[in-house]
């Protein structure tokens, strides 16, 4: 009989039930409740699985590992549906270490709920006209736009932190106030949130943005639940700055 069980979740019936998102067997549908004979997560109904949050990470040569690879945890751990791209869909090198192959290029990336760039060698992507010329182009189907360490430059230099409050690197704070003198540029704060656009200090601090993020879109016990998940006890809430409107 227990070699059975798995054969009777395909049992005759419309297939409506799928397994929460944790991984590969996403995509999988059955046909009774259960649970899935992959991760052993409880099925549910699929007309109740909520749309899933599609966040893009804009990568390029030399950016900070940690800059997108703590963020992506945290954003994967919370169902949301991460994809990466850059400028070519060819591999780029983050500070001349790992490989990462790109989901899509700039030609071929589909839209996404929220965007995300990030530090480390920041200058020439965010000196690209093409890149910024993209960024723009999908501004209207962008609720949200989320940069860690000197990722910020990349969001100014789009023209995004116009008239907004931003933090970035501690190192860097003098050159972003400099090169966006409209923009209030704070220090010693872990990130900044506009409502639309957050901004965070540099490196692990990109981690505290995205569970704030989490927290923002999914409450608050969702965020703590991936901290703890993580084994990241710096996580504190609201430890940034939350500008009001």
């Amino acid at each position: 009989m227990l070699l059975l069980a798995p054969c009777l979740l395909f049992a005759q019936g419309k297939p409506n039930y799928v397994c929460p998102p944790c991984g590969p067997c996403d995509t999988l549908v059955f046909h009774q409740p259960g649970k899935c004979p992959h991760c052993g997560m409880e099925l549910i109904k699929k007309d109740t699985l909520e749309k899933r949050i599609a966040v893009c990470f804009l990568l390029y040569d030399d950016i900070e590992i940690l800059d997108f690879a703590g963020p992506l945890e945290v954003f994967a751990d919370a169902g949301f549906q991460v994809f990466t791209v850059a400028k070519h869909k060819k591999p780029i090198i983050s500070q001349g270490v790992l490989k990462v192959l790109p989901d899509y290029s700039i030609a071929d990336a589909p839209p996404a709920d929220i965007l995300a760039v990030f530090g480390g060698n920041a200058g020439p992507t965010s000196e690209d006209p093409e890149i910024m010329a993209w960024i723009r182009s999908r501004d209207k189907n962008t609720e949200r736009y989320f940069s860690v360490c000197t990722g910020a430059f990349i969001l100014g230099n789009a023209g995004l932190l116009e008239n907004q409050t931003a933090t970035t690197y501690h190192e860097k704070i003098a050159s972003l106030r400099k090169r966006f003198p409209r923009t209030k540029v704070l220090e010693n704060v872990r990130y900044v949130d506009n409502g639309r656009i957050i901004t965070t200090a540099g490196i692990s601090a990109g981690i505290d943005g995205a569970l704030h993020l989490v927290a923002k879109l999914k409450g608050e016990a969702e965020a703590l639940r991936v901290a703890r998940v993580m084994e990241y006890d710096k996580y504190v809430p609201n430890q940034g700055l939350v500008i009001k409107h």
